[in-house]
């Protein structure tokens, strides 16, 4: 079996760096409970790591309803919540330490994400690690989010570096998937909200970054004697 070792890890950042997730989910459904309404989390996690505006939260509200919303001042009072909920968040475990640990390896550094990089940049520049990454590509690069393999595509030939090269680190599915048809090995770690979800594509899934140290992983994925089954380490 032909190895090619690893040059580039590229992030997902949604749920994968922090968990934005969890608490855009609690605000919205805190929405739909206020108005007797249902938002099943089957229904919310079909488009997690999608591009945004996918799914209408306020249309499918609405229908439940059947009457329109004030959706200005909805809108108002969810993002409030949001940032209440958003200010408890923090770096996912084993995010910093990967990153660390692939720079001392002089391993390239990329981001791939559906959400804007006004988005992107908003939260990771306050932790100074807007500037870690040698790319990042957003939904501001791709005419088509995940899972679209465009996002993938566009950061390996940035990095310079083959699919084959480099590891991608996602939380959902339509992540993986992304990843997947773009030709890259694909490490599952799901959030508090994705974590019932299927990953069989994966060629890995962990609970967290910090409990397969990047070492582990390198050694796991460039190693042809270390015969990797996709599935949970």
């Amino acid at each position: 079996m032909q190895v090619t070792a690893t040059k580039a890890l590229i992030f997902d950042f949604d749920g994968l760096m922090i968990d934005t997730e969890t608490p855009e989910y609690q605000s919205w459904l805190e929405i739909y409970q206020e108005h007797n309404c249902e938002l099943p989390l089957a229904k919310w996690c079909e488009t997690i790591g999608t591009s945004h505006g996918t799914f209408d939260h306020y249309a499918y509200l609405e229908t439940q309803l059947g009457r329109a919303l004030e959706r200005l001042s909805m809108r108002d009072k969810r993002r409030a919540r949001f940032a209440e909920l958003m200010n408890a968040q923090s770096l996912l475990l084993g995010v910093e330490d990967y990153i660390c640990q692939a720079r001392q390896r002089g391993l390239k550094l990329g981001l791939a994400s559906s959400s804007p990089y006004s988005w992107i940049s908003r939260h990771l520049e306050p932790l100074g690690l807007l500037q870690a990454f040698d790319t990042i590509k957003s939904a501001d690069d791709v005419e088509r989010g995940k899972p679209d393999p465009a996002l993938y595509l566009a950061a390996v030939q940035t990095l310079g570096v083959a699919p084959t090269e480099a590891i991608a680190l996602e939380d959902s599915p339509n992540g993986v998937l992304a990843a997947k048809r773009a030709g890259l090995f694909c490490v599952a770690v799901p959030n508090a909200i994705t974590r019932e979800l299927s990953f069989d594509l994966a060629d890995l899934q962990v609970a967290s970054l910090a409990e397969l140290p990047l070492e582990q992983l390198l050694s796991l994925k460039d190693n042809p004697s270390c015969h990797l089954e996709p599935g949970l380490l």
